[in-house]
């Protein structure tokens, strides 16, 4: 007999299969040995009361054999001489609708920008130790894409898009681990997601499709309103009617590209604002409610929203026991984000803290057209690389100084490795949003007492939360407006914020691409 149960236990209970099948006797008034197995289907944290309780829906088995399931890739056909699908970037989206096209019969050829995975690793470790910045291979370009090196959080807030768990069981296949089936907030880590990304690229390899690495794509053959094939950097015209465009949110070169061929492309507003670090121990006390957090519970994250003057004012991409980076794309920028290993073991806890934006703030960059977003980015980024000291070194400032409007004497040290900069934040960004964070961050105080302390350190800028333009496509064929064959896709073009969703993105442009028309 299988029974599903679901209930509230406490943090060490809930990390022992033996007291946990204990707990789950005492409530069913059954001898713990006629449970054969306890399968644990959910779990999540419950933190509002002082006394930390673990979520745990399970499968208990009684007098029944558990068999585990088994979570196997689809079974891929050789794709070798099949129909050719253009792919560009090998991020998420890229990458899971190459393993979509191979599934229904295309071949999908990877055109991508940056270096494969471990290749890649070189020129991270440059940015960090010399400063250089490849614009083709960094944190956010290459084999990958972003989320190689953010993290690798898998919730999504998109269920209604499409198959959460249809690609969570594929990184499952790949390597990941199953806990990412079971935890309501899962993440792989960074230091898990090459080896997973590597078996992907082997897969699609292994089935006929290709991957060409340290190519750009630099031109669009378009005909007659559709799309016939790219030209790359290498000077190949490669023939295709099926392109998916799938090339994150940071590829500026690729929206002006686009637009220079008069190929419509939209403002989106985003978000941009800064990037707080605390002593991880710090937000454990808060979330918490307690001294110490103890062996049995996970380092703990916080997610808040406030409003401030008509603006959403909120956490994003929080790392708990993480580490912030140094994403810039281009020399003469800095740009910050955050990633945390499988373990989330570091001492420091770091979370973007950003304004929303509305169309009306590019206003100054209007003669931009639609990269007036991208404009006012850069601008940003580059500010803060100049008062910084132009290196990768970032400007920060203690939180409450920040608050306060007062340059610090002296940064705590910081995870982020090149290296940071005694800098007046209003010296770096627009007046509403600095001024916008002074408030939100008072009010997040309100909300987490202890968070507002000049322990912690603001870094700046948080400035590629989201794509700056939207490349609209129709709503039934997933098509660009204009572009016949042509596929906008995942968080570049406007349809996607994070792995997961990125990666649902990708699968439905391969299908779109796969029906004949």
């Amino acid at each position: 007999m299988k029974t599903e149960l679901i209930f509230q236990t406490d943090p060490q209970t809930a990390a022992s299969d033996d007291l946990i099948r204990a707990e789950i006797a005492s409530q069913m008034e059954l001898d713990v040995e006629e449970i054969n197995h306890v399968q644990v289907l959910k779990r999540s944290i419950d933190a509002r009361q002082r006394n930390v309780k673990i979520n745990l829906k399970v499968e208990t088995f009684i007098g029944e054999d558990y068999v585990e399931e088994d979570i196997s890739l689809p079974d891929y056909k050789d794709v070798s001489n099949a129909e050719p699908v253009i792919i560009i970037g090998a991020g998420p989206a890229g990458m899971f609708a190459a393993l979509k096209c191979i599934e229904l019969g295309k071949k999908p050829i990877i055109i991508e920008r940056g270096k494969d995975v471990r290749t890649r690793r070189r020129d991270l470790k440059a940015i960090n130790q010399d400063h250089v910045v490849n614009e083709d291979s960094n944190y956010c370009f290459g084999e990958g894409g972003a989320g190689t090196y953010s993290d690798g959080k898998l919730y999504t807030r998109s269920k209604k898009r499409g198959d959460v768990q249809r690609i969570l069981n594929l990184l499952v296949a790949f390597g990941a681990s199953r806990d990412i089936l079971v935890n309501a907030h899962p993440h792989i880590g960074t230091n898990k997601l090459p080896g997973i990304i590597t078996a992907m690229r082997e897969c699609i390899l292994a089935n006929g499709g290709e991957i060409r690495f340290n190519t750009r794509m630099t031109d669009v053959i378009v005909e007659g309103g559709a799309i016939k094939g790219v030209v790359t950097s290498a000077g190949d015209r490669m023939k295709a009617d099926k392109v998916i465009l799938a090339t994150g949110h940071s590829a500026r070169d690729v929206f002006e590209l686009l637009h220079r061929n008069n190929i419509l492309i939209e403002l989106k507003p985003f978000a941009l604002g800064v990037r707080v670090e605390h002593p991880q121990a710090l937000i454990d006390t808060i979330q918490y409610k307690c001294e110490v957090r103890g062996p049995y519970l996970p380092p703990s994250p916080y997610s808040i929203v406030k409003q401030v003057s008509g603006r959403g004012v909120y956490s994003f991409c929080m790392c708990p026991g993480g580490i912030i980076a140094p994403c810039a794309t281009a020399p003469g920028e800095v740009v910050t984000n955050g990633w945390s290993p499988s373990k989330r073991d570091q001492s420091t806890a770091n979370s973007g803290i950003v304004v929303e934006l509305k169309p009306e703030d590019f206003k100054a960059y209007k003669s931009f057209g639609p990269l007036a977003g991208v404009e006012f980015q850069k601008q940003i980024e580059q500010r803060a690389w100049q008062l910084a000291g132009g290196t990768q070194r970032v400007p920060a400032q203690r939180l409450v100084d920040f608050t306060q409007g007062k340059k610090s004497n002296e940064i705590p040290e910081s995870s982020y490795v090149p290296g940071t900069t005694s800098v007046e934040m209003k010296e770096v960004l627009p007046e509403f949003i600095y001024r916008a964070l002074q408030q939100g961050f008072k009010e997040f105080d309100a909300s987490m007492k202890g968070y507002l302390t000049n322990e912690a350190v603001v870094h700046a800028p948080e400035s590629r939360t989201s794509s700056p333009v939207r490349i609209p496509r129709d709503r039934e064929t997933l098509e660009h407006v204009q572009i016949k064959g042509l596929y906008p896709c995942g968080e570049g073009a406007g349809y996607a914020g994070g792995i997961v969703s990125a990666a649902i993105d990708g699968e439905k442009c391969a299908e779109m691409a796969s029906v004949k028309r």
